[in-house]
């Protein structure tokens, strides 16, 4: 019986010591220590104390024990909580070293581009003068164009890479956006100058050096190869519609550069030189194709128009398969910048479910299914009230 009471008030000293501060508890163990010295002079009960002792270490470990136990319970609903704010930080700082090292393959791609297209442009300006070949002139009209595009797509890059500001919460990515824009302009524009020169030269086209013509343009060719695998070859032409602009004024000069050359065969051949205003109008609508399809997709970026890539009723879909959403509204999907796209919407959700929790999952599966990282979502129950939003 006293031995049972002496573990009792033990216990109860140690929760009392538990209780207190943690400089407390290191007195609890200095009492300790005495208690077991004093023991230890105790011959008589030497047997009585070493049951007492494991008895009492035995107390001392179960509240350990729990006391471990309901502390890492509580450090774990912790993490838990913390997961869902820092798991979409994480992924999204991931998502922007992948992006700002597209960028610096896109910024090396256009340098070497531009110094190709820069001296290709000026041998076929003074080549053109020379031959008096339109199709020559014509194609340094589209190197100049392609040096200007890819000049200020390298600016544009430039630019996006400033930091955000509170006047500018997105930071300058969609500058991006505005030189691919106006590169498809002036592609229309380059075209369009081409197809009036060439009306005017089929009445009366004027007689070209066939040969010299044709070695120029070669070397426009090949140059004009040269820069547009420089840029598939470090860049992304066919997701970043910066540098795809850039990329179709190249392309659009090489298809120039191979109309130049058959239209000095012909000529050579045939002395048949209205072969050459014929080629330039055919060079310049394949031009004006690629250069509608440039501006139309960067109108749509502007318009904040659903990505290409994404349908948005299958978002709205997946996002509605999430066990205790009833409705998802005011879904809108834009794109920042070529590879940048955004999302947000607001999740009606059943009042007693975990809201964390299903917003953990709606940011994860619009992640892996539609490789968006820039997520908004409003979690909702049946207490919010907001009046019906204009889009």
């Amino acid at each position: 019986m006293d031995h049972d009471h002496a573990s009792h008030d033990h216990a109860s000293h140690d929760h009392t010591d538990h209780d207190h501060a943690s400089h407390d508890h290191a007195s609890h163990d200095h009492a300790d220590h005495d208690h077991a010295s004093h023991d230890h002079t105790d011959h008589d009960h030497e047997h009585d104390h070493a049951d007492h002792d494991h008895s009492q270490k035995h107390g001392h470990a179960d509240h350990d024990h729990n006391h471990s136990h309901e502390h890492s319970r509580g450090r774990h609903a912790h993490s838990h909580a913390g997961h869902d704010h820092s798991h979409h930080h994480h992924h999204g700082l991931g998502g922007h070293h992948h992006h700002d090292a597209g960028r610096e393959g896109n910024k090396r791609g256009l340098t070497i581009a531009l110094i190709i297209t820069a001296g290709i442009m000026l041998l076929e300006f003074f080549g053109g003068l020379i031959t008096n070949s339109l199709a020559l002139l014509s194609d340094s009209g589209h190197m100049l164009s392609d040096a200007s595009s890819l000049a200020l797509s390298l600016v544009a890059i430039w630019f996006a890479t400033k930091p955000a500001s509170p006047s500018k919460t997105y930071g300058f990515y969609r500058f991006e956006i505005l030189a691919a824009l106006f590169n498809g302009v002036t592609l229309f524009v380059i075209a369009g100058f081409i197809m009036w020169e060439a009306v005017q030269r089929f009445n009366a086209p004027p007689e070209v050096s066939s040969l010299s013509m044709i070695l120029i343009a070669s070397v426009g060719l090949i140059a004009n190869l040269a820069s547009a695998f420089a840029l598939m070859k470090q860049g992304d032409v066919k997701n970043n519609v910066n540098l795809r602009s850039a990329y179709l004024h190249v392309i659009g000069d090489a298809l120039g550069s191979v109309g130049a050359v058959l239209a000095g065969i012909i000529m050579l051949a045939f002395n048949w030189y209205v072969a050459d205003p014929i080629i330039s109008v055919l060079v310049s609508l394949l031009i004006l194709k690629s250069a509608w399809g440039v501006i139309k997709h960067t109108v749509h970026i502007l318009m904040e128009g659903t990505p290409i890539t994404v349908n948005q009723e299958e978002v709205k879909s997946t996002l509605t398969e999430i066990k205790g959403v009833i409705d998802v509204h005011d879904l809108h999907i834009w794109t920042i910048t070529s590879g940048l796209d955004s999302l947000s919407c607001h999740l009606l959700v059943e009042d007693d479910t975990d809201n964390q929790h299903i917003l953990q999952q709606a940011i994860r599966l619009v992640e892996e299914r539609f490789k968006i990282q820039h997520t908004t979502i409003q979690i909702e129950t049946s207490m919010i009230n907001h009046t019906e939003l204009k889009v």
